[in-house]
Order: C-alpha cells, then structure tokens, then sequence
C-alpha cells in the first residue's frame, strides 16, 4: 500500500486488510476491523467540527494509522516491523490466542509506541509545541477508548465465556490490568520525552521504547498461573472461524461518540 495523504485513504487501506482477512482466514482482522471504527469516528469528528484544529487532527490520524499500516505491509512482505508490532501479528499464526488478546495486543504496540511518535511528529509539522496538541490527543483517545470497550462486550457474541477474565481482577496480569487510561497516560510521557531529542538520539529513544513495549505484550500473549488456564476455557469456547469473527468486528456499529 502507497503511503496515504488523507483520512479517506487510511479508511480505504484498513478495508483492505479487512477485506483480504475476511477472504483468507487471517486474523488480521481483529485489529483492523476496531480501528476502522476509530478512523471513521475521528472523521466524523472532524466534518463536525468536534476537534480544536481539523486539519491537524487528520494529521495526526494518518499518521498515527499509517505507522500501523506500514508494519504491516512490512510483516507482509516477511520484512521486520517494530518489536511491538511483531509480537502482535506472529500469533495471526497460534489458533491458542483469544480475540480479546489479538485486540489487546494491537493496542499496546499502537497505543504504547506508536502513538507517542505520531503527536510529537504532527506537532512538529505544524511547528507548534507539543502541549498544543495535549487535547486532540485525548479526543482521539476517548474514541478509542469508548469504541474498544463497546467491542469487548460485543465480543460476548464470538467468546461466550469472556466474563470469565473477571474473576482475575486482581491478577497483576497486563492482560487483566491493561487499561487505556494508563497507556494513554504513558502515551503522552513518551511523547514529552522525545519531543526534546533530535536525529540518531531520537530514533534510539524510539527504538529503545520499542524493546519496553515489546516486553509488555509478552504478558498479554503469555499469561501465567491460573489465569493462563482461563484463558484456555475462554478460548475454548470461541469461535473457530477467522472470517466469521472478523465480520462481526466489523460490522458492528454503535451510535456515534460526541467528543466535547
């Protein structure tokens, strides 16, 4: 896929992995098919005139998408994405993993790595300070945030036994502590931080925030203890079918989201 200079073109590029998952089985589309409806809420934001600047908000959007698209493309082409990234798409491969953690483990590779690089890059292309961009940043997180946990519950659809994740609720897993707020707010300090470093010393806080990132979504595919045998039941009881699931993620639709 061409890098895209338009919201429309991330939308269309996301259909495409939903589209091809939905015809070859692939898990891909789990991700895919939540964060379609975030780009498509963050446009509607924008045609409403939801967000303090418009233009800088697409900006952000697509740059923000475009880092997940182009690792992707990359996987796809056996090239070798972000760590964050990479841990994510090889259990496209391990029919063991539940759904909940396919999406979970997407957002921590987006929201704890790439996120961060995209503020402070869209801040840098409007030439503004970073805390200039502090609200739409929420915004777009408030999106997701509310989008996210509709899909969670709409997972009781494809994984009837999800509930059962609740009865670890002080299980210090990620899988079960991961929560957007915290990313969110992890998000923004790695923003702040590499928005004051420059050439080789900003690629090597990127990268070294990469190997972090990396570490924490083993505890999102990996799961240990008792809960790791949750995670075996639920799954157990999940559907089979990649497409089927897919289409569901994606077809799925709430009411739209006012961001004030």
């Amino acid at each position: 896929m061409s890098q895209a200079t338009t919201i429309d073109q991330i939308i269309q590029q996301l259909e495409a992995i939903i589209s091809d998952a939905v015809v070859t089985g692939s898990r891909a589309g789990y991700f895919a098919a939540l964060y379609h409806k975030v780009t498509c809420k963050v446009k509607e934001g924008i045609v409403n005139g939801e967000f303090e600047n418009g233009p800088r908000m697409e900006l952000l959007d697509i740059t923000f998408a475009s880092r997940y698209i182009a690792a992707y493309n990359q996987w796809q082409l056996k090239q070798q994405p972000s760590a964050s990234w990479q841990i994510a798409f090889d259990i496209f491969s391990k029919p063991s993993k539940m759904v909940l953690q396919h999406l979970l483990i997407g957002m921590n590779a987006h929201i704890n790595l790439d996120l961060g690089v995209a503020v402070v890059e869209t801040a840098r292309a409007f030439n503004q300070p970073l805390a200039e961009i502090h609200k739409d940043f929420n915004a777009i997180n408030t999106i997701l945030s509310a989008l996210t946990y509709e899909v969670i519950n709409e997972l009781n659809q494809v994984s009837p036994l999800l509930s059962l994740a609740g009865l670890h609720a002080q299980n210090n897993s990620i899988l079960i502590q991961f929560a957007l707020g915290n990313a969110r707010d992890g998000a923004w300090a790695f923003a702040e931080d590499i928005d004051s470093r420059t050439g080789q010393d900003y690629i090597n806080s990127i990268t070294s925030r990469d190997v972090d990132i990396n570490k924490l979504g083993k505890g999102i595919v990996y799961p240990v203890g008792l809960l790791s045998f949750t995670v075996w039941i639920i799954h157990l009881f999940e559907w089979r079918n990649p497409s089927r699931i897919t289409k569901v993620l994606s077809e799925y639709k709430k009411a739209y989201l006012k961001v004030n």
